[in-house]
């Protein structure tokens, strides 16, 4: 069987290195906000090109520090809207409700799955306070048309880039190209802890300092408490080994960028649609649309090679969210009808993409 993700074979490659960084933590005695979690924010903000990196919990924490940090700055109130794509993973959504806020969907473009930038001016009314773009599957995103529409209207541009770690628009990486970007670790993702674990990038000092002092219980000074936060930081251990793990990102990802092209070029079948885009995608996910998704996945299966489906049910049609269930986004619901996620990961054997290709070719 040729998993989707097999997270063992690729740890194991750093296996002598993950396991020095573990025991420099244990051997300094100290857990939480130490020198691993300082040196992780530093190279991480270098690598992404931001000022500022603040460790936290989790890609949805970090998502929620910043909408949190905003309304502690007054740029935004409980009952404002932020403008997200309705085809996201459903933590984006949950971050802006978790803060008292509005989502707006807009539809996503067929051909990228990415959020559709000729609908996002016509969704702004005046409670509108920011647009939150997703680099879903590890697609860029970003567009210039969308960066001068939040000039414009005076809006935040806020990125979900937990898909998206080594991704780049004109030589710069996502997570640098907005007014803010929440940053998720978990496991599977491009650059992933041993764990949980997410981070904030910005240039906003300001803004900066809050999201760190939100995540720390709303203190900057200990037992003295400014804000009412939470609890929400990256402990040492998961820094550690994420920093070890960054060294490689580009190099994985150029992997990744190896076995998404052997797809996209050899696969030949009309039933098969890929995403447009170009080698500046890190392929967190490769998703491919087909009618007869569940047939195709059936087939893989039997032949050998798993799957996954990100996502089956979208955001509007979840429990979680009822009150949206009349509402249609066709485009959205085609997409999750359709998608199916092929394995491609730095861990992935060139014999196992084309194995995959040829099955792909005979369906």
């Amino acid at each position: 069987m040729i998993k989707y993700l097999d997270l063992k074979r690729i740890n194991d490659q750093h296996d002598a290195e993950l396991r020095q960084a573990v025991k420099r933590v244990l051997d300094s005695g100290w857990y939480l906000k130490g020198e691993a979690t300082s040196q992780f924010e530093t190279h991480y903000a270098e690598y992404i090109g931001s000022r500022y990196c603040i460790g936290c919990g989790n890609g949805l924490d970090a998502l929620m520090l910043i909408l949190r940090g905003y309304i502690e700055l007054g740029v935004m109130q409980e009952g404002d809207e932020v403008i997200v794509p309705a085809n996201t993973f459903i933590a984006s959504i949950l971050a802006i409700t978790a803060c008292g806020l509005k989502p707006v969907l807009v539809e996503p473009r067929l051909d990228t799955f990415q959020i559709d930038d000729s609908l996002i001016e016509a969704a702004i009314t005046v409670r509108t306070r920011a647009v939150m773009i997703v680099h879903l599957y590890g697609i860029c995103a970003y567009t210039k048309r969308i960066a001068d529409i939040c000039r414009r209207h005076h809006l935040k541009l806020i990125e979900d880039n937990a898909q998206a770690h080594g991704c780049s628009f004109e030589n710069r990486r996502t997570g640098s190209l907005g007014d803010a970007a929440g940053q998720s670790f978990y496991p599977g993702k491009n650059l992933g802890a041993l764990g949980d674990a997410g981070a904030v990038t910005t240039d906003d000092g300001a803004l900066a300092e809050i999201i760190r002092a939100l995540g720390n219980y709303g203190s900057q000074k200990k037992y003295v408490h400014d804000y009412q936060g939470t609890n929400s930081r990256i402990d040492e251990l998961q820094a550690a080994m994420l920093d070890v793990k960054l060294n490689y990102l580009d190099v994985d990802n150029l992997r990744r960028q190896e076995i998404a092209s052997l797809y996209i070029n050899k696969v030949k079948s009309p039933l098969i649609f890929f995403p447009k885009t170009d080698r500046e995608s890190v392929w967190h996910i490769f998703p491919v649309l087909c009618e007869r998704r569940d047939e195709l996945q059936q087939y893989l299966f039997i032949n050998g090679v798993e799957t996954q489906i990100h996502y089956p049910t979208p955001p509007h049609k979840q429990k979680c969210y009822c009150e949206w269930a009349q509402q249609s986004y066709p485009i959205t619901e085609r997409i999750h009808a359709e998608e199916l996620s092929l394995p491609c990961n730095q861990a992935m054997k060139k014999e196992e993409a084309e194995y995959i290709v040829n099955l792909l070719n005979r369906f």
